[in-house]
């Protein structure tokens, strides 16, 4: 199983990072303040990375790149549904992460801000740290060149392709599950956490699918002109999406399984139970019945006064009780 990454603490100023690019290369180092007049520069973006900002800073970014207020609003909750909308000439993006903390599934959020000449990403919760992306980007110039559209697909494929950590880590303990399960009935502490991997999963679902329209609308240029080459990138990320929903529903789908199996074999060891028990009942009915007969308090009973009466009494009782041992025994009850 692979281990979860651990979360990333929030630096203290809530600014990850703030780097200015030019022709695809990193020429400098900046601040929110000075991030605006870099950006007005022809053939220059700013990638600002942000940490659950305060409102303050984030009214700061909204000075310098003039971002729509309900955009800023939406930025500072972390309660948003995965989205893309456009406010004039700029692009709001939301998507959701996923992380696995001590085996449960925790989210978080991205938001990106993007327009000419500037990336912003706003995080919330669990989520990787995105130094990766920049690092994947910074390494090939020339890809990194095609702009602020280049980096919004860069940010959306880490964040589809950091989900695969949690379903591998799902999997594994799927398959322990399932191995067990055929062997022996689960404990109720293996039933809650089919209970509660199932919950995680359609969380992650929900956190998913939407995902596939967000790309759906950057494939087809349906809120901002996208360039044509750029459009089957995030055609790959919508696939990409597409694979991780067929394998949530995968899971899902073994898990019930898992969980109905366990059911079953639940029922059928009581029923085996309770067949033995009726089984040992109907031969112990045997003596019990003739025991009852005579110790009724009749005078006249003949065979009271048969020498061998007793002996007799007791052969019939245990041929009786062998017959109906073999029969239960034949029929698969004892």
């Amino acid at each position: 199983m692979l281990a979860p990454t651990p979360p990333v603490p929030p630096p203290a100023s809530g600014v990850v990072a703030a780097a200015v690019y030019a022709a695809g290369r990193r020429i400098a180092e900046t601040s929110v303040a000075e991030a605006g007049t870099w950006a007005r520069k022809p053939g220059h973006v700013v990638w600002i990375g942000l940490y659950e900002p305060s409102d303050a800073l984030l009214h700061q970014v909204q000075a310098q790149f003039d971002l729509h207020p309900l955009a800023i609003e939406d930025a500072g909750k972390a309660h948003q549904r995965p989205k893309v909308e456009q406010y004039g000439s700029g692009l709001f993006v939301v998507a959701r992460t996923a992380q696995l903390i001590e085996r449960r599934i925790a989210f978080g959020e991205t938001h990106v801000f993007l327009g000419r000449g500037y990336v912003v990403t706003v995080r919330h919760g669990a989520s990787s740290s995105y130094a990766a992306v920049r690092q994947r980007c910074e390494a090939c110039p020339t890809t990194l060149a095609q702009g602020e559209h280049y980096m919004l697909y860069a940010l959306l494929d880490y964040i589809v392709d950091d989900y695969r950590p949690v379903i591998e880590a799902i999997h594994d303990e799927v398959e322990a599950i399932e191995d067990k399960v055929l062997t022996r009935e689960l404990e109720q502490a293996e039933i809650e956490r089919l209970y509660m991997l199932r919950r995680d999963l359609l969380r992650l679902r929900t956190a998913v699918v939407p995902l596939v329209e967000v790309c759906r609308k950057l494939e087809h240029a349906e809120t901002v002109a996208i360039d044509e080459h750029m459009q089957v990138l995030f055609r790959d990320v919508s696939d990409h999406i597409r694979r991780v929903q067929e394998e949530i529903d995968a899971l899902r789908e073994v898990l019930a399984f898992a969980f109905e199996a366990s059911l079953m074999i639940g029922q059928t060891q009581q029923t085996h139970i309770a067949r033995r028990l009726a089984a040992w009942a109907a031969i112990l009915a045997v003596p019990t019945a003739v025991a009852g007969i005579y110790g009724m308090n009749f005078k006249n009973m003949p065979e009271l006064e048969l020498q061998y009466g007793y002996f007799a009494v007791l052969a019939a009782i245990l041929m009786t009780c062998l017959f109906l041992y073999r029969r239960f025994r034949a029929v698969g009850w004892l």
